[in-house]
């Protein structure tokens, strides 16, 4: 997620040059073919090129406003999972007594336990979250690029050594074998809801209350699960890149004529002004692309990393530990 005031003009035309270099050649090869070898025939009039356009304009602003909506609703989803998780702080470090005639130390273990498996649930979550899609545009040139002002902590460190020091070895030699791992970790928090209902150390009312919030985690993840897995659909995402593509070509042309009955050598104005109207079509395409996968580790993306870090921080204090790790911070605006 970028948090700057804005991206800055240069990063923008990185980011879109290879696209404004094909623009500038779809421009100049019918300018020259008009303009130096008389081939007058390549202007078209601009009323049905001014009408693809107008078509071209509709479809990329709803194309946007969808793609907007995922990434919002991503956002809500993990915005709920920052609250809940508070709450289950709260809950195992309150409800959770010690069992007839244990002690401080046990039940203070089963705090830690409890809340420590929460933050690996986190963690597996996000790691799932972060697998690339066939659709997703992550490996496409320009996102590759673009991954040197930043780094998306699920691919710089092995999801094992990440979930590592919040399991026990049980656990840990219990969840990796298992596709969904997330799922797994909360069906672990619900066994163990259920072993200390059975041993007094927790009542009747607080127990249905905590596996109420486990059902709440179920809920965010399957939310976010369905972002991940079904993606923006491939009809409308089509029939974007077709009109755009349509009508940065046919721009050139439709300006030809303009451009030339305004005096003698304007003509030549073409390739400027093809390039910056198709580079404002082609910028906005490239846009809702970016948008439209909130969780594939592209620049703004739903920042799970540092969402889970915040938890995780609050959680370990609600416990008194004073050796937490610091929040993360963003590089080059942009924290993941």
């Amino acid at each position: 997620m970028h948090v700057g005031r804005h991206y800055r003009l240069s990063e923008f035309l990185m980011w879109t040059r290879r696209t404004i270099y094909v623009l500038i050649v779809l421009a100049v090869v019918p300018t020259v073919g008009y303009a130096v070898f008389g081939l007058t025939w390549l202007a078209i009039p601009w009323i049905p090129v001014a009408l693809i356009g107008t078509a071209a304009s509709f479809i990329a602003g709803f194309r946007n406003t969808q793609t907007y909506n995922r990434v919002w609703e991503a956002r809500k989803i993990w915005g709920a999972v920052v609250n809940d998780s508070r709450t289950w702080g709260v809950m195992a470090r309150d409800f959770v007594g010690p069992a007839p005639g244990g002690t401080a130390t046990e039940v203070g273990a089963v705090h830690k336990r409890l809340i420590y498996r929460h933050v690996a649930w986190l963690t597996a979550l996000r790691y799932q979250l972060r697998q690339p899609e066939a659709w997703e545009n992550m490996d496409k040139n320009y996102s590759r690029e673009y991954l040197n002002y930043y780094t998306v902590p699920e691919w710089e460190t092995d999801f094992e050594e990440a979930i590592a020091p919040f399991l026990s070895a049980t656990d840990l030699t219990y969840i990796l074998p298992k596709k969904n791992r997330a799922t797994h970790l909360l069906s672990l928090q619900s066994k163990e809801l259920r072993t200390l209902r059975e041993n007094e150390q927790i009542d009747k009312f607080p127990y249905v209350e905590m596996e109420k919030v486990i059902k709440d985690f179920y809920t965010h993840q399957g939310k976010a699960e369905r972002i991940k897995k079904f993606p923006y659909p491939r009809q409308f995402s089509s029939i974007n890149l077709f009109f755009i593509w349509l009508i940065v070509i046919l721009l050139p042309f439709g300006m030809l004529s303009l451009f030339d009955t305004m005096g003698e050598h304007l003509v030549w104005l073409t390739v400027p002004f093809s390039v910056i109207v198709g580079w404002v079509f082609t910028s906005l395409e490239r846009v809702g692309e970016s948008t439209e996968n909130p969780f594939e580790g592209g620049a703004n993306d739903i920042p799970m990393a540092s969402l889970s870090r915040t938890i995780e921080i609050d959680l370990r204090q609600m416990l008194e530990e004073t050796d937490v790790p610091p929040p993360l911070v963003a590089v080059n605006n942009i924290v993941m």
